[in-house]
């Protein structure tokens, strides 16, 4: 991003606001924001705006290729100031953590399509999804917690007695389980 970001809004003869510096300063923080924190960060920044200014500056950020809008399925639009490359995106399913990748050969491959159709191809999306290692490392935890029942703050110690207690639960529960099916009778009475 150019240093000084006025100027850069007068050399694309774009009518330099408060409004617009701000959101250009809060995707250039941020990248892959979404429009709501975009507001939230101008709103500390400046005070009062509206979220359709914020909208009506990101537009007219993006139609001057300042910065970039995407959208991965599912997912609200997000903006980042990384223009004038092929860069791609690792979006985690979990979380919806969204960063960048290079183009995986050479300069561009992805834009040149095997039949172009007569189309003159500019720019090309591609988003790989995933989990992040965040992500990876808290199912691994949860699964563990959730198979015992255990508080986020339980201890390796914690966990093994618990395993044992419920194994102990569990051998409990069978024995009266076999208990009653040897005499349905007493079942049939209790109801």
């Amino acid at each position: 991003m150019v240093n000084d970001a006025a100027d850069l809004l007068r050399q694309r003869g774009i009518q330099v606001t408060a409004q617009r510096l701000a959101v250009l300063r809060a995707v250039s923080g941020e990248p892959h924001i979404t429009a709501d924190a975009v507001a939230e960060a101008v709103r500390a920044e400046i005070g009062a705006i509206s979220l359709q200014s914020v909208y009506d500056a990101l537009g007219v950020l993006v139609t001057e290729g300042l910065i970039r809008r995407i959208q991965p399925a599912g997912s609200p639009a997000r903006f980042e100031d990384r223009v004038g490359d092929n860069h791609h995106h690792l979006i985690c399913r979990v979380c919806g953590r969204v960063v960048d990748v290079d183009c995986a050969v050479g300069k561009a491959p992805c834009l040149t399509a095997h039949d172009d159709n007569g189309y003159q191809i500019d720019e090309a999306e591609v988003a790989y999804w995933g989990r992040c290692p965040d992500c990876q490392r808290k199912s691994k935890t949860s699964s563990v917690r959730q198979k015992v029942r255990l508080k986020p703050d339980t201890t390796v110690a914690d966990t093994t007695d618990a395993m044992h207690a419920k194994a102990s639960k569990g051998a409990r529960a069978k024995s009266t389980a076999r208990s009653l099916q040897r005499s349905p009778k007493r079942i049939a009475r209790t109801r």
